[in-house]
């Protein structure tokens, strides 16, 4: 239950921040669809989906998976970007670029916890949620499987009908999701020790 009261409030704000970058830079690309529907806030109320922001969270806990999770995609419209196909790449890959961002200030405060005493003893175990969540999720989204982040990046640099058959990979994105999580849990779980350890060690 502690682990819960920690871990699901860290990753809704990390979830609404990931939400929020790719709206942002859809902003500054030409496309304000995302402002102009009230996406651009901390405020969780327009970004909580019930079932990947509130349930798969606590499933995970109580199940003893890695804390996982999702907000209400930001819409996005490509046809306002001057060049589609790269800033597409680049609205996708703010996401997890921003929870690498908050996993190295978060890793950042934790490390200068030995100088503030009890207050550093009280939010270490949140600060240490906070890199762990953020680095399993920009990993996880970084995987080129669509309708991940990663799948958007890779599309950029594909053509003819290599790409259009990979973008149409995409309305088979849930289930292929859920068979990545279900029958290749070892290597999955594999990728993701590897991104923790290689990138958490660039923060502790």
């Amino acid at each position: 239950m502690v682990e819960l009261v920690i871990a699901l409030p860290v990753l809704l704000f990390s979830v609404i921040v990931h939400e929020v970058a790719h709206g942002w830079i859809a902003l500054k690309l030409g496309d304000p669809t995302a402002a102009r529907m009230g996406r651009l806030t901390l405020n969780p109320a327009p970004h909580i989906d019930p079932v990947m922001s509130l349930l798969v969270p606590v499933m995970c806990v109580l199940s003893g998976a890695p804390v996982f999770g999702g907000a209400r995609p930001v819409p996005v419209n490509p046809y306002n970007f001057r060049s589609p196909s790269r800033d597409m790449a680049l609205v996708a890959a703010a996401g997890p670029l921003s929870n690498i961002l908050l996993a190295f200030l978060a890793g950042s405060l934790y490390n200068a916890l030995p100088g503030m005493g009890y207050f550093g003893a009280a939010i270490a175990p949140v600060l240490e949620y906070a890199v762990i969540i953020n680095l399993v999720l920009a990993a996880f989204n970084l995987l080129p499987i669509p309708p991940l982040d990663g799948s958007r990046v890779v599309a950029h640099f594909l053509s003819g009908e290599i790409e259009r058959s990979y973008r149409r990979m995409d309305r088979f994105g849930m289930l292929l999701i859920m068979a990545l999580i279900i029958f290749f849990r070892g290597p999955l779980t594999g990728y993701l020790h590897w991104f923790l350890v290689t990138v958490g060690g660039l923060i502790f």
